[in-house]
Parts: structure tokens; C-alpha cells; sequence
């Protein structure tokens, strides 16, 4: 909720306890120059597949964002919020040296590079931050050592954040504590950092509240696209291509630890990049009914863990899915709505297009994009309202409007 603090400034109190309660505020970034910084030679190493427009992907991401505003949502900016926090010096300092850590050059660049950074203002440290440092930028840093040579064929001294606007991966709001990520490849860990920056400083989200759950420099990856907060006690952690089964332990002990959440639903996805996470094939639309891509249902391996001996966790390998989903969130019957109509060539079509990724506003109200309309089709014929976006270019990184978007708060169902 937004709450006054003492001296009568507004600031958000983080509480996310269910995938569909009503919406009311998020964290987005709108997609900026890192966009212009991709080229085909460095499209799989920043893990795209094609290079988007950006004029165009910059407008349907607005339009995007209106939406969420249109129906009830605040919308904070994630480079807003750098650009505040980065106006203490000393915090200022340590992102800094943070920042400076992720290049591949000698210490001697990177101290020069250091000085560089400490004489811009917080909002051109912000474009660094994201948008990447090119070495014609500074053509005067001439190689000194083995390192600063094998590195000198790459056009960055920082490289870009290109998926930086997938707000979902860096971060996870569970309850009123946050999984800041450990990203699996290293064209996204550095998001990680920048989030954790926000997190334990701005004053926008009552930053030395905020409980955190898991360390983005922490020896397991896990992303955000693999968590669903499926109610207050029982939350879903995707194993994937992104994030690893000793996270997932990880996460599980520290919530059950805490008491507030009772089980956690650990599903194994197949380990591809058209599935990467969790949330690319399988998403909760209402409290009682999901979509799931119809492919995926069975090569799903499912397990429970919960709280066991001498603070330990319990694990138990599963056989229903379904009947896991029902027995867990206490319902008689849940619903598993097939995307692209349950046919195999549409589902399949319509998924490479992020037709599973949607993003619920409210109970039984999803945002999808607009192209994959058998998907919207069959939500609707199972009463779901759809509330469709432009994604032509936006859907050139990957990803959905659940993809894009990390809910802050929710009000209880």
C-alpha cells in the first residue's frame, strides 16, 4: 500500500501474495539507446533474435504502460528511481566501483573509466548503466595488458542492457520480500546489480523495509520469469534453462524459514530457449484457472517441498499436476486453459509469440498482445477478459507483458 511516512512523503509498502489480486503498482523499463547497440555479429551473445525498431518498440512500450495507468496501476520507472538513488554521492561511489567490476579490462582501464563515471550526473550514469560505454567513446584508452588485447576487438567498454526491459527476470516480489536474481548468462547479471541499487536504496519503496530473499551474487542462478506467487502460502518456482533445482532449494528454505509461505511447487520445464522460463509456458490468469501451452503438459516434472525436520525441507516427487495445483491452493477443480485453441501448429506459432506470457491485472483480467488471437480467443471463451496490446517490436526480445512488467503490489484476493 502507499503509505505517509514521518515526514508526510508518500512511499510503497512492497506486498505481492497471489499472481491475480488487483494490480497497483509496477516496475518497468522503457526500452531506450541499448536497443540501437545490438548488431547482428552480437545478437546471440545478448540473446536476441532480431534487432527491433526502436522508435516503434518505444511507442507500443508507452502504449503499454498507459494501459496498466488506464486500468488502476502506478508505473515506476526503473531508471527514474537509479537516477534518485544516484544522487547520494557515497551510494554514487559504490555503484560506481559495481558497475566498473563487470569489464573486461585491466585495472588500469578501469580505473581511468572509474574517474570518468564520477564526474557525470546521475542520469548520464543511469545511460551508462544501461545503455553501455563504446570505446570510440573514449578512443584515448589505449591497451596496456593481455587482458585489455583479447578484449579489444569488442566495441564496448560496458556492454549494453538490451533486454533490460524484461522487467520480470532481474527480481521477484514474494510477500513483502524480494529474490533479486542471480541471472544465469552474463548478458543480464549486471541488471541484477542495478535493481539491487534501487531496492536498498530508494526512497520511493521504503527501501530499509524490504526483506531480502536471495543475492543476485549468489553461486545459483534464478530468475524472476520462474516465480508465480500463486497465493498467499504456496508459490510455483519453474527449474529451466535459467534457473537451477540448488536455487530453487535455496529460496525454498528461506521462505518456509519465514513461515509465511507453506509449500513451494517446484516444475521442471524442458531446458530450451523457446520455453526458458517457467512463465513463457505456463501462467495463472484467475484463481482458479491457468494457461498453459498444450505441448509442455506432458514433459512437466512436478515436485512439492515443504517445511520438514530439524530445519530441513521436504521433497516429494509428484504424478498430477493438476491435482498438485488443487490440493495446494485448496480448490475442488482448477482449469488448464490450452493456448492456440489446443491445436499443435497454432500453439506452437502463437507461443514463439508469447501467447502464454500474460500478465493478470486483476482476477479473471489478462494483458496479452494482440497477434495471438486463438490464444485471446480461448481465454475469452472461458471467461477470461482480455485486454490486448501492440507487439510487433516488443516481442522481438522474447517476451510477454508478464515478461515486461514486476509487480510491486497487489491487493488480497
Amino acid at each position: 500500500m502507499l503509505r505517509k511516512d514521518v515526514e508526510g512523503v508518500a512511499r510503497l509498502q512492497l506486498q505481492v501474495n497471489s499472481e491475480v489480486g488487483k494490480l497497483k503498482a509496477v516496475l518497468l523499463h522503457r526500452p531506450g539507446k541499448e536497443l540501437e547497440r545490438l548488431t547482428p555479429e552480437f545478437l546471440n551473445e545478448l540473446l536476441f533474435d532480431d534487432i527491433p525498431w526502436l522508435k516503434r518498440i518505444q511507442e507500443e512500450h508507452d502504449r503499454f504502460a498507459e494501459t496498466l495507468k488506464e486500468n488502476g496501476v502506478t508505473v515506476y520507472y526503473l531508471e527514474e528511481l537509479l537516477e534518485e538513488v544516484l544522487e547520494d554521492d557515497g551510494i554514487k561511489e559504490f555503484f560506481i566501483y559495481d558497475l566498473v567490476s563487470y569489464m573486461n579490462t585491466s585495472l588500469e582501464i578501469k580505473k581511468t573509466i572509474t574517474n570518468f563515471l564520477r564526474e557525470k550526473s546521475p542520469k548520464e550514469l543511469v545511460h551508462y548503466a544501461i545503455a553501455g560505454l563504446l570505446r570510440k567513446e573514449l578512443s584515448e584508452i589505449k591497451p596496456q595488458t593481455l587482458v585489455d588485447y583479447v578484449y579489444e576487438d569488442s566495441p564496448f567498454f560496458i556492454p549494453p542492457l538490451p533486454n533490460c526491459y524484461f522487467m520480470r527476470d532481474p527480481a521477484a516480489v514474494i510477500g513483502d520480500g524480494i529474490v533479486i536474481s542471480s541471472m544465469k548468462t552474463s548478458a543480464r547479471k549486471r541488471e541484477a546489480m542495478l535493481i539491487k541499487y534501487v531496492f536498498k536504496y530508494s526512497k520511493e519503496f521504503k527501501a530499509h523495509q524490504n526483506q531480502m530473499l536471495y543475492d543476485y551474487r549468489a553461486d545459483y542462478p534464478i530468475e524472476g520469469g520462474d516465480i508465480l506467487v500463486l497465493n498467499k502460502k504456496v508459490v510455483a518456482i519453474g527449474i529451466s534453462e535459467r534457473t537451477s533445482p540448488h536455487a530453487v532449494e535455496e529460496v525454498s528454505s528461506f521462505l518456509l524459514e519465514r513461515g509465511e509461505v507453506e509449500k513451494i511447487i517446484a516444475v521442471e520445464i524442458p531446458k530450451k530457449r523457446t520455453f526458458m522460463h517457467l512463465d513463457t509456458v505456463f501462467t495463472m490468469v484467475d484463481v482458479d484457472k491457468f494457461l498453459i501451452y498444450p505441448s509442455i503438459k506432458e514433459k512437466l516434472k512436478v515436485y512439492t517441498i515443504t517445511r520438514g525436520e530439524n530445519g530441513k525441507i521436504k521433497v516429494k516427487a509428484e504424478e498430477n499436476f493438476v491435482k498438485v495445483l488443487e490440493n495446494s491452493l485448496g480448490l475442488d477443480k482448477v482449469t488448464l486453459i490450452e493456448s492456440g485453441g489446443g491445436d499443435e501448429i497454432t500453439g506452437a506459432r502463437e507461443q514463439w509469440n508469447d501467447s502464454t506470457n500474460t500478465l493478470a491485472i486483476a482476477p479473471g483480467v489478462v494483458m496479452a498482445y494482440n497477434r495471438n488471437e486463438i490464444t485471446n480467443t480461448t481465454l475469452r471463451e472461458h471467461g477470461i477478459k482480455v485486454v490486448e496490446i501492440e507487439g510487433s517490436e516488443l516481442v522481438r526480445g522474447r517476451g510477454g507483458p508478464r515478461c515486461m512488467s514486476m509487480p510491486l503490489l497487489r491487493e488480497e484476493i
